[in-house]
Formats: C-alpha cells, sequence, structure tokens
C-alpha cells in the first residue's frame, strides 16, 4: 500500500511538472507573436541615439537628399558603447563634484539698454570693417564693429570675412552667420546693410588701422572728425580694436546684445551642430576638450615638449616662414615652464584623471589635424577610449558641406564646446576664451581652466620618476583648481605696473568675461541656456 501511495505522488507530480513547462512554452510563443518586449522607442533616453535628420536635413543638405539622410540613424563608424557612462543625479556625490555648474549665485544675462537709449538717428556714413583671424578673432571683432558703428554713428556695411590668413578659407559672412538675423536683430541700434550703395562706391574710402583697445575719446573725436572728408571708412583690421573697461554702459551692453544674441551661426551651421551635440548627449554627459595640438598653435608657440627632433625642426621652418609671426627665436623649455605651451594630449589624460573623471567618460576632441596623429593621441586615446570628433559622429554626406572650409568647421566645434557638459580648454587661445565667456552668459556652466605653469611641474616629476599617479596627486590637482571652474566673478583688470598697450594687453578680455556688464543677480527664473535656437 505504501508504495502504491509512492507512485500515485510521483506519478503526480510528473503530470503538475509537465503542465508548467507546456504553460511556459506557450507564454514565450505569444510573447513573440504578441510583442510583449517593449519597442526601441520607449527604451530610456540614454540608450538610444537621437533622431533628428527629419527636423534639419532640409536645412543641411536638402529635400533632394532626404533618403541619405534618413537610411540611417549613426554612422557605422560611431563607437557604440557603453551608451549610458553616467547616470547623473543630485543624490550621487560624484556626479556634482564632476559634472554639475558651479553655483551661479543668480546672476542672470542683463542686456537690455538703459531709459535714455535711442534708436540710431541719421547716420553720417558707411563703416566697412574686414575682419582679420581665426572664426572666433572674427566674431570678437565683428561685435566690436557694431559698437564702433554707434559710437560713431555709421551705417554698418556687413563686415568681410578673412579668406587670406593661415586658415585659407573662402566662406562668406552669410556662409557662417546667420546674415538676416543680425540685420533685424540689430536694427534698434545699428543700420546694417548687406552691401555698399552703387552710388556710393566711387566715393572716396579712408582706410585707417584703427589703435587697439581704444576708448570712446579716440573714436568720437578723431575718427568721428573723418566724416567731414570721407563718406566711407574702411578698418583694416577688427581684432582688439575696442576696450575692454571703461565704456559706457549701453556700449558695453550693446557688445553681448552683438554677441550672444545678434551673431547667430547660419541655419545649415546650427543643424549640424544641434546634431552632433545630440549624438554626444546619447552618451550621457560629456567633456569637450579644446586640444590645442595642430601644427600651426605648436609652430606659433615654439613648444616642442614630447616630440621628435624631425617634428621639432619642422615646427621652426613653419615659423620662420611665416612673415605675420614676429618672434623666431623661442626657447621652448622656458615657453613651457613658464606655462605658455597647451597641454600635450598625454598631460591632458593625466590631468582629467587626477580630477577624477573615470575612463568611460564621452570626450569630444575640439580641434583640427591633431599634429603627428596618432603617435601622440596613444595616450590619451588609451586612458579614455571614448573620444569622439565630427569625423565620427557624423557620417562623410552629413559633413561635406563644411569640408574644406575651417571656420565652418570650427563653429561647429564651438557649438558642441558650449553645449557641453564640461569645457576644458589646454591652451588660452581665442577659442578657447570665447566659449568660457559664452558659458558664463549662459548660466557660468562648468568651465575647467588648467593652470599649465603649476602643471608642468607636477608633469616633470612624473616623468622623472619623483612622483607617481594616485591620491596625493590628484587631491592636490583638485585643490589647486578648487577656483578655476567657471564661478562667477569680475572680470579682471590690468596687471598692476604694467603701462601702455602692456597694460591693456593684460587685462582680461571682454568677451572672456561679461560680468558684471552684461550679467546681474536677481532672482532665478527659467532662461534659454542653450545657444542651439533651431
Amino acid at each position: 500500500m505504501m508504495q502504491k501511495r509512492r507512485w500515485k505522488t510521483v506519478g503526480l507530480m510528473r503530470k503538475m511538472l509537465s503542465c508548467a513547462i507546456c504553460t511556459i512554452a506557450m507564454m514565450a510563443l505569444l510573447s513573440v507573436h504578441l510583442h510583449v518586449f517593449p519597442p526601441c522607442s520607449k527604451l530610456p533616453d540614454p540608450y538610444r541615439l537621437p533622431h533628428p535628420q527629419i527636423e534639419i536635413r532640409d536645412k543641411i543638405l536638402g529635400k533632394e537628399q532626404e533618403q541619405s539622410w534618413t537610411s540611417e540613424i549613426t554612422p557605422p563608424n560611431v563607437y557604440k558603447g557603453p551608451l549610458s557612462s553616467h547616470q547623473c543625479s543630485d543624490r550621487n556625490p560624484n556626479c556634482t563634484k564632476l559634472w554639475k555648474p558651479p553655483p551661479n549665485r543668480n546672476y542672470m544675462p542683463c542686456t537690455q539698454p538703459s531709459p535714455n537709449y535711442t534708436s540710431p538717428s541719421e547716420s553720417r556714413g558707411y563703416l566697412l570693417a574686414h575682419t582679420n583671424g581665426g572664426l572666433n578673432q572674427m566674431r570678437a571683432g565683428i561685435c566690436d564693429m557694431v559698437a564702433i558703428a554707434r559710437i560713431i554713428n555709421a551705417t554698418l556695411v556687413v563686415p568681410k570675412l578673412d579668406k587670406k590668413s593661415y586658415w585659407q578659407d573662402s566662406s562668406n559672412f552669410s556662409d557662417v552667420f546667420d546674415e538676416d538675423h543680425f540685420i533685424n536683430a540689430l536694427a534698434n541700434d545699428v543700420k546694417v546693410i548687406k552691401k555698399l550703395p552703387k552710388e556710393i562706391g566711387s566715393s572716396m574710402k579712408a582706410v585707417k588701422y584703427f589703435k587697439s583697445w581704444s576708448g570712446m575719446d579716440y573714436y568720437q573725436e578723431e575718427i568721428a572728425s573723418m566724416w567731414a572728408d570721407y563718406k566711407v571708412i574702411r578698418a583694416a583690421k577688427t581684432d582688439s580694436r575696442l576696450a575692454n573697461n571703461n565704456l559706457p554702459s549701453d556700449i558695453q551692453k550693446l557688445r553681448c546684445r552683438a554677441c550672444y544674441e545678434a551673431l547667430r551661426f547660419a541655419p545649415q551651421i546650427e543643424a549640424m551642430g544641434k546634431l552632433l551635440v545630440d549624438r554626444m548627449r546619447s552618451y550621457g554627459p560629456y567633456i569637450s576638450l579644446h586640444l590645442r595640438y595642430e601644427k600651426d598653435m605648436l609652430a606659433f608657440s615654439g613648444c616642442t615638449h614630447d616630440l621628435s627632433p624631425t617634428e621639432a625642426n619642422e615646427l621652426k621652418m613653419i615659423r620662420d616662414a611665416n612673415d605675420n609671426w614676429k618672434v623666431k627665436d623661442i626657447d621652448p623649455r622656458e615657453q613651457r615652464s613658464k606655462g605658455f605651451c597647451p597641454l600635450t594630449p598625454k598631460e591632458a589624460a593625466i590631468f582629467l584623471s587626477a580630477l577624477g573623471y573615470p575612463s568611460n567618460t564621452p570626450i569630444y576632441i575640439a580641434a583640427g589635424e591633431i599634429y603627428g596623429g596618432d603617435s601622440h593621441m596613444g595616450d590619451l586615446q588609451s586612458r579614455y577610449p571614448m573620444l569622439m570628433r565630427k569625423e565620427t559622429l557624423a557620417s562623410f554626406e552629413e559633413l561635406e558641406p563644411f569640408t574644406n572650409h575651417l571656420s565652418q568647421l570650427a563653429a561647429l566645434d564651438y557649438i558642441v564646446s558650449v553645449e557641453s557638459d564640461v569645457f576644458m580648454p589646454t591652451y588660452s587661445g581665442n577659442m578657447a576664451r570665447a566659449v568660457e565667456g559664452h558659458r558664463r552668459f549662459l548660466g557660468h556652466r562648468r568651465t575647467i581652466s588648467p593652470d599649465r605653469k603649476a602643471l608642468v611641474r607636477l608633469f616633470d616629476k612624473i616623468e622623472q620618476g619623483k612622483l607617481k599617479e594616485g591620491r596625493y596627486l590628484s587631491d592636490h590637482v583638485i585643490e589647486s583648481h578648487r577656483k578655476r571652474q567657471g564661478s562667477p566673478r569680475k572680470r579682471k583688470g590690468p596687471i598692476s605696473g604694467t603701462k601702455g598697450t602692456d597694460r591693456f594687453r593684460s587685462e582680461e578680455a571682454f568677451y572672456v568675461n561679461p560680468l558684471p556688464d552684461c550679467l546681474c543677480q536677481g532672482q532665478s527664473r527659467n532662461l534659454n541656456t542653450s545657444i542651439i535656437t533651431s
């Protein structure tokens, strides 16, 4: 009897197990046909690349190439993982320390003119401006020309971009900037026209090199007096022609309106910039690393650390052949010890690591062609494998409209850098200063300014085996850069004891820090803190 009961129990358990297996199998089959699993569109944002082609393809390539735009969401050469390197929240102390902007103390843009500010009165003549330098040097010069036109009561003709410098870019103003918006946005400040009227074309023109860092008296007296003899004044250069400080408040605010509101990039550049930003953000918070390690930068600065003798000699030959670069004999060791050299890719990697950024941090390389290519990028690439560039984020077809136009390519880097969670330049050049100022204007986003002079001593000790990477180095680097993260502060004045042009040269440039002129403390409110308007 006991044995029969056991067999009955075993048989019952077998039937129950068989039924369970059948049920599981049926559920699995049904899940396939009924799409139980969520579609890709339901996945959380960090796990899927954005699909902005539909809204912006017409701006970049036009309707005739619609099919090529929608054929793939992301080019096949984009590194796909890990897509969510950081899940940023206020409860994560590392997130706050590495990614959150510094407290902005409720500073917000205040660029509206005073009650006494009037619309432009009848123009006394026309101001032509031939900009000089790269993209960001031209940007600053254009905005200063707007202010100068207001001061001397001139009609500003849309400035000509530099086509003869090292970059040899054939782009016109309308190729890089939104020309119509520029004209309309400044309608209450300065009259801007696209071309000189035909009847004025044959008039006598005065070509003038405006004095660097000049104030109101110079323009109101010396330059404005030229209207008695000329209908047209052409500014032969536009860089640093207006003082950084001691100008009327309305003129300073006009410079900010020109720079941060009127001077938008052309629609096709903004659209492509948005695409690059969206693709970078799909990986989580990211750093834009302005890696100034291009051939022209190294040749100009005379910096040869970590380069071979052949490379150092090539750079010297380039410097000697460039008539615009006045200083020829440069001691590279002295330059580096004084902090006048850009960080090398290896040094940038050590610095970021010491600050605490993990190896899976997405990094956008905002730069031209790196000198020496992979031979000098190896250390940075091995520490931070998620290095992105325009060429890895976008396909050849997407970038083709901008190819061979360095100003337009630089504009794309500018957009990605301004929109980044963290911006870090390895050298304080024109782009670094322009991006820092724009990020301050948009809410004091985290902008790390390496103390190159202090860092060089640490890097040398590491090379000599006197210092190891680790806790001590990290603590030292973090502490020494605690106040170099882009927090609010007033623009720095001249260095004590300097005189003449050296005094003006030592000042912090206006567009590096628009505080106090264009940023005021007030109650916190929602602001548009993006450079992208499309």
